[in-house]
């Protein structure tokens, strides 16, 4: 299936090009054309892929500028295969959460491209290029169409963003021009025994680490998301959390842990530390919120600590059983993918809240349960699905990072279990806010679900139950990918 990668990352584009010359105000049907195009070439990427193969699959290797090593070079493994398929079902949804002007869309469209080639690149200079080329359209859609205090939040995104590039390209400019390659594959073997040595390996260590902890974010680097997630649109919201955090995950399997096994492990105590940190700060953070949007966008950074936590486990220390390791990795890529399609319903919900009322604080509502059941029975079932309610699909992942970790790193594993606890209490008290008791007088007009946003719902949800209930087909297009790593990782 020769090309068929290019052809997915071309599509967006293509079809922000078409956005830009549609006549019509409204370019939402043109974009959903497009997006029923790269979500069948996502799913035919599917069919082919051989689950039971190592190594990268259809694997398009170009000449691009030979001078500097860069290749046009681009492959897809499980968990390759796992984020585009997750872009694929995030950006559509997010484009039927509201209608936009063709700006909008075109910007959203070239990010969906961005995060595809970022997801299958595998030469650095061509995954820096698809990396960067998502942090404008991002600042643009915040700074142009966010809410209240717009330009401070996409200033802040942007400035931490870029400075964390800057940082992980001049890392890998340091190592390239000690080993001649950006292949991330020749790189990875190379870090098997020592990619560099002395101070350099620490710079380029910390250079990488900083521009991946950002993206994530990870502890303390998080002070940029919360405005940003508050201010931008709804449906952009939902990208950021849905996949753009999962660039910054993906690098960290992709790059650091790979090219830097020696120096994670030393720093283990220290990296589990700020995994940790995410997981209960970011919740305590969620539970002192009164603005629904805040308390989902601190409770993304506690859900993303638990994939750091799978990560930093499985490299902590010498003696790793490989099962553990295996189950931690699968727990993570399955974190990865789940929280995507949580996280993105919970903001999507929120946005129904403030379509409805015209305001999203935890006290604006009260009794919604007697005018909205609908609305009220869909949006408990993410929260739950959040929570890691067994028969969801937030369940899975978080149950086999807890399982892995706690047999190579129980004292951090245990200290993080205080992240559900809280967890727990902050949607309980969501719940009991927004949907129980006496009807708030300002709702008692407040419709329920109407038949477009059932169309948008339902789907979703019957995901997480079918993911939560038989994962196994989710799990199937990583675990060979999963095997492959944690021996890489040993």
């Amino acid at each position: 299936m020769a090309g068929m990668i290019t052809a997915l990352i071309l599509v967006p584009l293509l079809g922000a090009v078409a956005v830009c010359v549609w006549p019509h105000t409204n370019a939402r049907p043109i974009v959903l054309i497009f997006n029923t195009i790269t979500a069948t070439l996502a799913l035919m990427l599917w069919r082919n892929f051989d689950a039971t193969a190592t190594g990268l699959q259809m694997v398009e290797r170009h000449v691009w500028i030979p001078a500097i090593g860069a290749e046009y070079l681009l492959g897809i493994d499980g968990l390759s295969l796992l984020l585009v398929l997750l872009t694929s079902i995030i950006i559509p949804f997010a484009f039927l959460v509201q209608r936009m002007d063709r700006g909008f869309c075109a910007l959203m469209l070239v990010t969906q491209s961005a995060l595809y080639g970022t997801f299958t690149a595998q030469n650095f200079v061509l995954w820096f290029l698809f990396y960067e080329m998502s942090l404008i359209p991002a600042f643009l859609l915040i700074k142009i169409w966010g809410g209240e205090n717009r330009d401070r939040a996409a200033t802040k995104f942007f400035l931490y963003t870029f400075l964390g590039s800057v940082a992980m390209l001049l890392s890998f400019l340091g190592i390239y021009f000690a080993k001649g390659t950006f292949d991330f594959a020749q790189l990875a073997g190379l870090g098997k025994q020592e990619l560099l040595s002395g101070n350099v390996a620490w710079l380029a260590f910390a250079g990488i680490f900083l521009g991946l902890a950002v993206k994530v974010p990870l502890f303390p680097f998080h002070t940029w998301l919360p405005e940003a997630y508050e201010t931008a649109p709804v449906g952009v919201s939902m990208v950021l959390t849905g996949v753009l955090s999962k660039m910054g995950v993906y690098g960290f399997v992709r790059l650091l842990l790979p090219l830097f096994p020696n120096e994670v492990k030393i720093l283990a105590p220290w990296l589990l530390g700020l995994a940790v940190c995410s997981i209960v700060f970011a919740s305590l953070a969620a539970w002192a919120q009164s603005d629904l949007k805040r308390m989902v966008a601190y409770l993304s950074i506690n859900h993303l600590g638990y994939c750091m936590l799978g990560l930093f486990a499985v490299t902590a220390t010498t003696a790793r059983p490989v099962v553990e390791m295996q189950a931690a990795l699968s727990g993570v890529f399955m974190q990865i993918f789940n929280h995507g399609i949580t996280a993105a319903a919970l903001f999507y919900y929120v946005g129904l809240l403030e379509q409805r009322r015209g305001l999203r604080g935890i006290n604006d509502f009260g009794g919604l349960m007697q005018r909205t059941p609908l609305l009220c029975g869909w949006m408990s079932v993410a929260m739950f699905s959040s929570l890691g309610l067994p028969g969801l699909n937030g369940f899975i992942g978080e149950f086999l990072i807890f399982k892995g970790s706690f047999a190579v790193a129980a004292s951090f594993t245990a200290v993080a279990v205080i992240g559900l606890l809280v967890t727990a209490i902050v949607f309980a008290r969501a719940m009991q806010a927004l949907f129980s008791g006496p009807l708030a007088e300002s709702c008692s007009g407040v419709p329920d679900l109407g038949r477009a946003e059932k169309l948008v719902v339902v789907p979703v949800t019957l995901l997480m139950f079918a993911i939560g209930i038989a994962p196994q087909f989710v799990f199937n297009i990583f675990n060979t990918t999963v095997v492959q790593m944690a021996r890489l990782f040993a």
